[in-house]
């Protein structure tokens, strides 16, 4: 069986810069992990955990790689997952952070959904190259394996910024994720292109994290900046909630000054006083979607992207301009 020392012998590098390189390091420049990458791909290369994995044919595990596993959000995701794994003999584990990365290469785990914008490109796709089986739910790569399960951002978008439109709403703000954030760039772009064939609408774009702080922070220019009434698209609930928290210090009322819609549904939005127009779609059918598309990508089945159905829940966080209607 091919080892390290193999590799590293032909690669003309030590032992340690072939480790480092597999297990994507950024201690190994670009030049020189692409070339053991290809040395390890042309010798057949299969990492000792992963010897071991196939020996006894699988681990049975998958790994859901997210920034954050705590909260609604991501606890719907991970129990969809869970559920359809379970139901076809793997368990799941919930990983976070570079050092779990190693687990795909090292044959820890079977493969891996990844909803993590942390999780840069690069390394996913050197991983496919040597094996790994990946279903991504933030971004669209193109290998053989790996395959995407995504939000239907376009409609989701489309029904929230027609909706502020359909209420007369002139004066609106975008309140986006973090930079670089696939779901966010998509939600901005299809905002942004419906916004400019109505150029009576004056709309200003604030940069958010995602993050209930960053929501409650930001009223304060909201206020400072913008004339009232303002109606505010924020890409996810939970910058909206920050919103809600903000607005509660103010002398403006939600849903008569200021009119707010969010994107997710979390459980929590339909108790916010007044509750929080929303995006809403299925997370546990997201997760176990993109867990259904691992498996098949596991077991050598044809796979083709998927994407998850959005619909608008109408409440009483956005009314009609000047009416409180």
């Amino acid at each position: 069986m091919v080892s390290i020392k193999d590799i590293a012998k032909k690669a003309g590098v030590s032992i340690s810069t072939v480790s480092y390189a597999l297990n994507g390091s950024p201690k190994v420049t670009e030049k020189t992990s692409k070339k053991i990458l290809a040395i390890a791909k042309e010798l057949n290369y299969v990492p000792n955990a992963a010897a071991r994995t196939l020996k006894n044919r699988a681990s049975k595990i998958i790994g859901a790689f997210m920034p954050d596993y705590g909260g609604p959000f991501f606890g719907d995701l991970l129990r969809g997952m869970r559920k359809t794994l379970n139901q076809q003999g793997y368990d799941l584990i919930a990983c976070t952070g570079k050092e779990s990365h190693r687990f795909l290469p090292e044959g820890i785990i079977d493969g891996a959904v990844i909803l993590d914008w942390n999780f840069p490109d690069e390394e996913i796709l050197r991983y496919a190259d040597l094996g790994s089986k990946m279903v991504v739910m933030d971004r669209e790569l193109h290998h053989p394996n790996i395959e995407h399960v995504l939000l239907d951002n376009q409609t989701g978008t489309e029904l929230a910024i027609n909706y502020l439109i359909e209420k007369k709403h002139q004066n609106l703000i975008l309140l986006t994720g973090p930079d670089g954030n696939f779901d966010s760039q998509q939600r901005l772009q299809a905002a942004v292109s419906i916004l400019q064939t109505h150029p009576s609408i004056h709309y200003t774009i604030y940069s958010g994290n995602f993050d209930q702080s960053f929501g409650k922070k930001i009223v304060k220019d909201i206020i400072k900046d913008s004339p009232i009434p303002t109606a505010i698209f924020s890409f996810n609930d939970t910058m909206a909630i920050g919103l809600y928290q903000g607005f509660r210090n103010s002398s403006f009322k939600i849903g008569q000054d200021i009119h707010i819609i969010g994107f997710d549904n979390t459980e929590v939005s339909q108790y916010l006083q007044p509750p929080l127009t929303t995006i809403n779609y299925s997370k546990e059918e997201w997760g176990s979607v993109a867990a259904d598309n691992l498996v098949q990508l596991l077991n050598g089945k044809e796979t083709s992207p998927q994407t998850i159905p959005v619909c608008l829940l109408e409440r009483e966080s956005v009314k009609k301009a000047g009416t409180g209607l």
